[in-house]
């Protein structure tokens, strides 16, 4: 398994990142990206990837970080993306819940790392929060790349406009919440092909672990509740969102 947005670039949360990815290992989840939201976590993140063969990570401006975001900072985050094990920009999109940045200021930063991401030709990682329908209005309005909603949590409206741009989506701890029957019946509407298994650790931890912190290890919980909503097997399960992960960040055995 894959798992496609952790955040072992947070050392407060994760001291000893190689003892969190060989717990991963032997759980059966032998690959991580790695997810910055500014320049200093985005580095964090490519140092890791340098570090450690199934490492992977993305990079760019979280939109409740992007009070301090300046276009200039996109040089920093442009030259990362040159490198063979950063795979996508990410996590960028918009976030009404939060108030740590203006609607206008993380605007403004998405829509000039839309365009990074078109002139680089990479896939995009989006964050979303209170902010679906405002996030897919501006996408239907642009050219079209290879976008991932992470930790997907729209209505199933969200869903339909999202699939239509031929956009991928992120499944986490909140498909294991016994209140979360809504998600689960939005998932079970998008083709298995279009889902890949996220932790966002150390957030949003799955059952049986919920209110403790998360780990890239827990993937195999996401997994088991995604296989029961796609009438799959775990092993079926699996194997699609570990394809499905591949061909969306280009990775390869």
């Amino acid at each position: 398994m894959i798992d496609t947005h952790c955040h072992l670039n947070f050392p407060d949360k994760f001291p000893n990142p190689a003892a969190t990815i060989q717990e991963a290992t032997e759980a059966g989840v032998d690959r991580l990206i790695v997810i910055g939201c500014d320049p200093e976590s985005s580095r964090a993140a490519l140092e890791l990837a340098k570090q450690f063969d199934g490492v992977y990570c993305a990079v760019g401006w979280h939109p409740t970080y992007t009070s301090n975001y300046t276009r200039e900072s996109l040089d920093e985050i442009e030259e990362m993306l040159s490198h063979p094990k950063t795979v996508a920009i990410g996590e960028i999109g918009l976030d009404y819940h939060w108030d740590y940045s203006t609607p206008e200021q993380q605007k403004v930063a998405l829509l000039d790392q839309l365009e990074l991401a078109k002139r680089l030709g990479k896939p995009v990682v989006f964050h979303a929060r209170d902010a679906y329908p405002q996030l897919i209005d501006i996408l239907e309005s642009r050219e079209r790349l290879p976008y991932l909603f992470h930790c997907f949590g729209g209505t199933t409206e969200d869903a339909v406009r999202a699939m239509k741009l031929d956009a991928m989506f992120g499944v986490d701890g909140p498909v294991t919440y016994k209140n979360a029957g809504d998600l689960r019946q939005t998932l079970a509407t998008i083709p298995a092909d279009r889902l890949v298994l996220e932790t966002d650790s150390p957030y949003l931890s799955p059952m049986p672990h919920r209110g403790k912190p998360n780990t890239p290890a827990y993937v195999v919980h996401v997994n088991a509740a995604l296989a029961q909503v796609l009438g799959l097997s775990e092993a079926e399960c699996a194997a699609q969102t570990t394809r499905n992960a591949e061909r969306f960040f280009g990775l390869s055995r």
